[in-house]
């Protein structure tokens, strides 16, 4: 009998041994989730721009981090991607004239972000260029891959710089504001030109300086009125909206002559 329940002892050990890596948990890991303001813009031939508000949540935030203030997030909204050719002008007897271009594909139209903090204080740049965060780490891929790299990296360089300049590539540091540990608002601008699409909000989770998680919404602009109809024909019947219009064109000449002509 002592021996019996020698064996049985050791065998609820073994049993208790066997069992309890499975009954240890790992503590939960931090993830991130956004929601807009407004799932759809509607602008009109009066649009001036516009500020669109995103709000965020942590979900099992390290209570100490939060307090010490080392989570950073950063929003990004993220306009439909097209091809775009780029020009350089260069005078040629007096005259400027389009010498080179360079044509990219699938370059986002739009790209605003809002952070923290100013990006060089939240992580390194090579974790930028991982992500393929920020305007200036955005691979913009040339159709002629066989041309001058000298050549692409100055018209990438050239493209962005138009971008900005026309507001549609911003930034907005501290547009991202922490509400509470888990909650936070994003701020991002909507240039007064913003282009019609799908447009995709990214948020990008930072636990001092190590990326987390990454959680995306979608929100669609598009135009709204007597403009959205014109939109609409001129896209749905090109052919009969370019004859109208070229039609249109030569009544409006011909009126004018009817009416400053001299007799």
């Amino acid at each position: 009998m002592a021996g019996l329940r020698t064996f049985a002892a050791v065998s609820l050990l073994v049993s208790l041994a066997a069992a309890s890596p499975a009954m240890a948990q790992t503590p939960p890991t931090e993830n991130i989730q956004i929601g807009l303001s407004t799932d759809a813009v509607s602008i009109t031939a009066g649009f001036s721009g516009a500020d669109l508000t995103i709000f965020g949540s942590l979900e099992n935030p390290d209570p100490l981090v939060a307090r010490q203030g080392r989570y950073d997030v950063i929003v990004v909204l993220e306009g439909p991607a097209r091809p775009v050719v780029v020009r350089r002008k260069d005078r040629v007897l007096g005259i400027w004239v389009n010498l080179e271009s360079e044509t990219f594909e699938n370059v986002p139209m739009s790209y605003s972000v809002a952070t923290t903090r100013p990006l060089q204080d939240i992580t390194e740049p090579n974790s930028y260029k991982q992500l393929s965060l920020g305007a200036s780490n955005l691979y913009m891929q040339p159709a002629e891959p066989d041309d001058s790299p000298t050549t692409i990296e100055e018209f990438t360089a050239a493209l962005r710089e138009r971008k900005a300049a026309t507001g549609l590539y911003s930034e907005n540091v501290g547009g991202v504001q922490f509400l509470s540990q888990n909650l936070f608002r994003a701020t991002v601008r909507l240039a007064p030109n913003v282009p019609v699409g799908t447009h995709r909000a990214r948020a990008f989770l930072f636990k001092s300086g190590l990326f987390i998680k990454e959680s995306s919404a979608q929100l669609e602009i598009r135009k709204s009125g007597f403009e959205q109809s014109i939109f609409r024909v001129a896209h749905d019947y090109s052919f009969f909206y370019g004859v109208f219009a070229v039609s249109l064109a030569m009544l409006t000449g011909w009126l004018g002559r009817l009416v400053f002509r001299k007799d």
